[in-house]
């Protein structure tokens, strides 16, 4: 069922793993980070990010340390999962594809997350359970993360989204798209429930992209974040739940990202003085 390898020389990780998923069909591969205060016996959080590749680029190794420094963040457990080469397909939204059949496999990625990835931690790493589970992600992982949170929230309490590809729709421009009922993650929420306890981290950048559908001189990736605060909101939420950053000089890049991690991780995890 299962097959993994492990090499601790690993750049930049603290571990690397394979893990043969049958849903998938493939091999996944994985890095795991952790905090020093993990190793203790306070209850450990576990955050899983897709495109786990990216966390090499910053890298994400010195970057969690030096966040992580004088013991200021609660003990946490980090699972890097690098994309596979049909990350089109496996990102997205699992109760539909995009209109151009985008995201047929987004229900097969969240069963081995749920099914596959989390016993395999759980037994590796010797943990019962979690104080909490968060996902986080960039770009299209960052709406695969928001989607499988949304819809598994007894399992999850916290989600980060990066430059989001909330702009994920059911119709193309020319096929009369109408961005109050195409919207794909902004639709799922709409017709979904208040989970009191989810709470959200938002990032875009005004330089994520150019585009401007409607012409309101707002980048689609802002307006298309902006419009889920407004559904979180109708469902329920409030500021205490959603926590909504916008970087004038953000891009559409690992460094970007890389700049406003550590932001989130405080977030998150920080110790309450």
């Amino acid at each position: 069922m299962t097959e993994l390898a492990a090499d601790s020389s690993a750049l930049d990780a603290y571990e690397r793993y394979t893990l043969f998923s049958d849903y998938l069909n493939r091999e996944v591969l994985f890095d795991v980070y952790r905090t020093d205060n993990s190793y203790g016996g306070e209850p450990l959080n576990l955050l899983l990010v897709n495109d786990g590749q990216d966390l090499l680029t910053m890298p994400f190794h010195a970057l969690l340390k030096q966040t992580a420094s004088d013991h200021a963040i609660q003990p946490l457990l980090v699972i890097g999962i690098h994309c596979g080469s049909d990350r089109k397909q496996e990102y997205g939204i699992a109760y539909a594809a995009d209109y151009m059949g985008r995201g047929s496999k987004a229900g097969l990625y969240t069963k081995f997350i749920l099914d596959e990835l989390l016993p395999f931690i759980r037994k590796r790493f010797h943990i019962v359970s979690f104080r909490e589970k968060a996902m986080a992600g960039f770009s299209l992982g960052g709406l695969s993360a928001l989607d499988l949170i949304w819809n598994h929230a007894s399992e999850f309490s916290k989600v980060g989204i990066f430059s989001p590809s909330l702009w994920w729709r059911r119709k193309s421009y020319e096929e009369g798209y109408d961005e109050e009922k195409d919207r794909l993650m902004h639709l799922q929420i709409r017709k979904g429930i208040c989970y009191p306890w989810l709470q959200f981290f938002i990032q875009c950048g005004a330089m994520d992209e150019t585009a401007d559908r409607n012409k309101n001189g707002i980048i689609d990736s802002v307006d298309d974040a902006l419009d889920l605060v407004v559904e979180l909101k109708a469902k329920g939420y409030n500021d205490e739940h959603i926590h909504y950053l916008e970087l004038i000089d953000g891009k559409h890049d690992v460094a970007t990202w890389a700049r406003v991690l550590p932001d989130f991780i405080r977030w998150g995890w920080a110790v309450k003085q």
